[in-house]
């Protein structure tokens, strides 16, 4: 399986960012990180090794990116209006830099965007904000709305609200989403929510679900035994869903 390792300084973020890069060929994956993780994390977990076969066979060239979560969401030294404006130039970074490159290195007109946990947000968000880069969206164990508390996850606004805030909150934005074009762009995603059933974000999950509902935006959501908020589920849903 062919492995690159990317590492730039990145103008958008102001710091050096990295990724790694598997597969020769075929639809491009754009493939964020869960909370707080690394670029590295799938591959060292057997995620990648998961879609080994999908890799080799030309069908999927993944692109693990880095997280800087721990600036954004998670940094609580900074007020959230801080927090969420680095977030903006973190999709910045992904939308200046990050594409663009794989663009450069595989000109297959397809890019799947996913993740994991925090990195299933990130996902869903920058699909429904820019659905026209992207063929499809899969979030596995995702949250949509990161200023609702849920037991032991909190709300990572503390109670801070903007507009920035509400446009990067799909549960929040799709819901009042009036642009029929940016809809109809949203309708031709294939869009895949996958969540256990006894998840903290279930509701999170269905919520959106409901909101594709109302705005007739085709998608599919799978509902896993158990947590499935682990390593082990999101090996065999990658398998199956990418």
């Amino acid at each position: 399986m062919k492995r690159e390792y990317h590492k730039w300084y990145s103008p958008t973020l102001h710091k050096n960012m990295e990724l790694l890069l598997f597969g020769h060929a075929g639809a491009k994956v754009l493939f964020f990180p869960p909370r707080m993780g690394r670029f590295y994390d799938y591959e060292n977990w057997g995620v990648i090794k998961s879609l080994e076969e999908k890799i080799n066979a030309g069908h999927l060239q993944v692109y693990c990116v880095d997280s800087i979560d721990t600036e954004t969401f998670y940094n609580k030294q900074n007020h959230p209006e801080h927090r969420i404006y680095r977030h903006v130039q973190y999709e910045n970074y992904i939308l200046k830099e990050v594409i663009p490159l794989m663009n450069v290195l595989n000109n297959d007109p397809n890019i799947i965007v996913a993740g994991c946990s925090l990195g299933a947000y990130h996902a869903v968000n920058i699909a429904m904000r820019h659905p026209n880069l992207f063929c499809k969206v899969v979030g596995m164990s995702g949250r949509y709305d990161l200023t609702i508390s849920k037991s032991y996850f909190d709300d990572l606004m503390t109670g801070f609200h903007n507009d920035t805030v509400y446009f990067n909150m799909p549960n929040q934005y799709l819901k009042n989403l009036r642009d029929t074009t940016l809809i109809q762009n949203i309708a031709k995603l294939d869009i895949i929510l996958v969540i256990g059933k006894e998840d903290l974000f279930l509701e999170s999950n269905y919520k959106l679900a409901a909101i594709f509902d109302e705005k007739q935006i085709p998608y599919q959501i799978y509902q896993w035994d158990g947590e499935a908020h682990k390593t082990f589920s999101w090996k065999k849903m990658v398998q199956i869903y990418f």
